[in-house]
């Protein structure tokens, strides 16, 4: 949730980069073109143009900037290495910290670097975070934005070409998917080459060669920790930019080995999670709190809880929600002060789809509230809206096949809204990344325990993946491990 009331429907599409993976998304932007020069030229300067229009535009829609001084010595012990033995050792960068818990890393052209705060948490050591920087350096050096923008103005050409002069529909279409899927492809083979490129320079900067395909393991097992929809496909999205992560983990180890067997080269475990200690993480306390299947938000002192088996995600338009079984949730908030009557909001126009004889005016723990349903293009909606001050907070639930449990969740979701107390909101803190060095005795269902911020039940599969250790084999004594505490 955005600081204040959160704001709009549909968050914006201005980040290309895809959350849990090391994306290397290029941030061109709207209107950002090559086709002032000759195919295969370059106008002088036009990488560091880019790079430089977009920066406010990337900093803005993760969160702003990362304060931490740790944290930044972290980051900039190991550029100077990367750079010394990265293909263009000439190549100056700008690195950039984000203020976002999610786990990301791309760059934009003319050597601006992002990492998030959420990437560094996950991140175990010293080498991992190389791993990610020298991924990401390899995009600048290779020149991958420039490239991917005239492939993409050559397939935009092909594709209207096909469109003007094929009259057979069906063999336009099948020309613009093969067109589509080489585009796509373009794009995969960038990022594998980043990845072999990344994991050279790591090797040649003296970190473990390993580490990238260590922290993509993380990555991967924390993307299905977090993942609400258990049962959804495994299969390959081949017209995604990027490959499955099994395709990058291939590359990565045979790239690692190739240079020679595991345990060579600099990781520093020890060093990195000190640097790192008392970062922020997960949710920005401007932005609310995600503590299990709650909601809580400080500043605006309010609260509610989804029924067991949803996930709750922390966005900063809206807060979403899911199950795994076809209901989705948002709860978000609208300045209703220009309505003095509630249903009067809900019937303005804002819900495609309302049914208006289910409009019903309702009181939740003393707020005024409307409840409403809707159906559109297959989906069923559930709406609440309640009031404080100038200030409608709205539920709305959806399902492709809405039944008796659908309805249940959404009443007992809406109903759990409340406003917090003046000692509750005093008791809410922010959670923080604490180092510890492991004792004789310890297990990681031992320390899971002390863990903050996390259902009881996930407790462990939280540790264990937070710290890339086994929860059966035995923590050596000295080892150093976080805990996430408030």
């Amino acid at each position: 949730m955005i600081r204040g009331v959160p704001r709009g429907w549909l968050r914006g599409a201005a980040a290309c980069g895809l959350v849990l993976l090391v994306s290397a998304c290029q941030f061109l932007g709207d209107g950002a073109t090559v086709g002032t020069v000759a195919p295969g030229t370059l106008r002088p300067n036009l990488a560091n143009d880019i790079g430089e229009r977009e920066h406010p535009r990337v900093v803005a829609t993760y969160g702003g900037v990362y304060k931490d001084a740790g944290a930044e010595r972290a980051v900039a012990s190991v550029v100077g290495r990367l750079v010394a033995a990265s293909d263009d050792p000439s190549q100056s960068y700008k690195i950039t910290i984000l203020n976002s818990p999610a786990i990301n890393a791309f760059a934009l052209p003319g050597g601006y670097l992002y990492v998030t705060r959420g990437l560094l948490a996950l991140a175990n050591d010293t080498s991992e975070v190389a791993a990610v920087l020298a991924h990401e350096m390899a995009h600048v050096t290779a020149n991958h934005a420039i490239k991917r923008q005239e492939r993409a103005e050559a397939k935009q050409l092909a594709n209207k070409i096909l469109t003007d002069v094929v009259q057979d529909s069906e063999e336009a279409r099948q020309a613009l998917v093969s067109s589509q899927l080489s585009f796509a492809r373009f794009s995969q083979v960038q990022e594998l080459e980043a990845d072999a490129i990344g994991v050279r320079t790591l090797a040649n900067a003296g970190f473990d060669p390993y580490a990238a395909s260590r922290f993509l393991r993380s990555m991967a097992a924390f993307a299905a920790y977090q993942s609400a929809d258990k049962g959804s496909s495994s299969a390959p999205d081949f017209l995604s930019s990027h490959p499955s992560t099994p395709e990058r983990l291939q590359i990565a180890v045979r790239s690692a080995r190739q240079i020679g067997a595991p345990g060579i080269g600099e990781r520093d475990r020890q060093r990195y999670l000190s640097q790192i200690d008392g970062m922020l993480f997960g949710d920005d306390p401007l932005e609310g709190f995600v503590r299990g299947r709650s909601f809580l938000h400080k500043a605006l002192g309010i609260s509610f809880t989804v029924p067991s088996g949803y996930i709750l995600e922390n966005s900063p338009e809206a807060v979403l929600a899911s199950n795994g079984e076809g209901t989705a949730i948002r709860f978000d908030g609208a300045d209703i002060s220009g309505y003095s009557d509630l249903v009067d909001y809900m019937t303005s126009g804002w819900i495609n789809g309302l049914l208006p004889q289910s409009v019903r005016q309702t009181t939740i723990n003393g707020l005024p509230g409307v409840t409403g349903s809707a159906i559109t293009q297959g989906w069923s909606f559930r709406i609440a809206v309640l009031r404080i001050g100038r200030t409608g907070y709205r539920f709305i639930f959806a399902s492709r096949s809405p039944n008796d449990t659908f309805d249940k969740d959404f009443h007992q979701t809406v109903e759990s809204f409340s406003q917090l107390t003046p000692t509750e909101r005093a008791r809410l803190q922010s959670l923080r990344i604490k180092v510890v060095s492991s004792k004789p005795g310890d297990t990681a269902r031992k320390l899971a325990i002390g863990m903050s911020g996390v259902e009881p039940s996930r407790r462990l599969e939280f540790f264990t993946i937070l710290n890339d250790l086994s929860a059966e084999k035995p923590i050596p004594v000295g080892t150093a491990v976080k805990l996430v505490v408030d």
